[in-house]
Parts: structure tokens; C-alpha cells; sequence
């Protein structure tokens, strides 16, 4: 049996995306296990939806950001949850991130702790600009003007040369 178009730019869109995809979900979240789920969630909702969109790679991220603050809004209620079932619990008892071994050098560590005192605008705007996203790209996805991006880059680089000179 044959593969129908749409599953071959499926599977063209996987082998190119998917890698990229799950590159910028990682430098976001700074959880490996999380970015790989949260990337392949995004990759099975393509499928499941059956026709590729008209910009897959825009398509693709906005989902992919969907899923994760989806995923950052339950995590924050389980732990309001744990926390009022418990008040001894605090973040200093939830497990270490599993990947917390490999992330010991210091200019790793800097750089995520630079990213986290940034807005989530920010954050997603650098991170998908070193992830090779145009300006036209970044406004289709963060739902901006297009003509402010280069603005909002400038500041958001400012942003974070500032809180990575401020070291904690």
C-alpha cells in the first residue's frame, strides 16, 4: 500500500522539525523528559489532525507552547495541592530534575538561571530566534505585531545579558 501525500510531509516534517523542536522545548523548560513529551505530543495532534497546516513550523511551535503551558499551569496546581494537603512541603522536596547531573557546568546553570528571570515573552522570543525563526515567524507565533520584533528582541537580549551579569 501506498503513503498518502499528507503522510509523506508528515514524516518530512517530522525528520526536520522534530529535532529542533524538541531542542528549543528543552533550553524552555531545562527538562529533557518534558521537552521529548511535550514535542511528541505535538507531533501525534499533527497526525491526528490529518492535513498539513499552510506554515507547519509556526503551526508546530504554537502547539508545542499550548502543551507546555498547559503542563507548567498543572504542575503549579499539583503543588499548591500537595502544599495545602502538607504544609511542610516546599519545591526544596520535589525530586531533582533527572538531567540535574549533566547540567553542572556553570555557564549551563548561568544561562538557565538568566533565562528563568526573564518574562515568558522573552524567553520564547530568544529561544526561537537562536532556534532560526524569522521575525515574520516570531510574530505568527507569539501572536505580535510583526514590525515590534526586532524592537522586543533588542530589549529582551538586554534583558538577559543583564540578569546573566547579576549572577545569584
Amino acid at each position: 500500500m501506498s503513503e498518502s501525500p499528507f503522510e509523506g510531509d508528515f514524516r518530512a516534517a517530522f525528520a526536520t522539525r522534530f529535532p529542533e523542536l524538541i531542542r528549543y522545548l528543552h533550553r524552555l523548560s531545562g527538562d529533557a523528559a518534558l521537552a521529548s513529551d511535550i514535542a511528541q505530543e505535538t507531533f501525534v495532534r499533527l497526525y491526528q489532525r490529518g492535513e498539513m497546516p499552510a506554515d507547519a513550523r509556526a503551526w508546530l511551535v504554537t502547539v508545542a507552547h499550548n502543551l507546555f503551558r498547559d503542563e507548567c499551569r498543572r504542575a503549579t496546581r499539583r503543588r499548591s495541592l500537595l502544599a495545602r494537603r502538607d504544609p511542610a512541603y516546599t519545591l526544596a522536596d520535589a525530586p531533582p530534575a533527572p538531567d540535574a547531573a549533566l547540567e553542572s557546568d556553570e555557564r549551563q546553570r548561568a544561562v538557565r538561571a538568566a533565562l528563568d528571570q526573564l518574562s515568558e515573552r522573552d524567553r520564547q522570543l530568544l529561544l526561537l530566534r537562536h532556534e532560526g525563526y524569522s521575525y515574520r515567524e516570531l510574530a505568527t507565533v507569539l501572536s505580535l505585531v510583526e514590525s515590534s520584533v526586532g524592537t522586543l528582541l533588542a530589549r529582551a537580549r538586554i534583558a538577559f545579558r543583564r540578569a546573566l551579569e547579576e549572577k545569584p
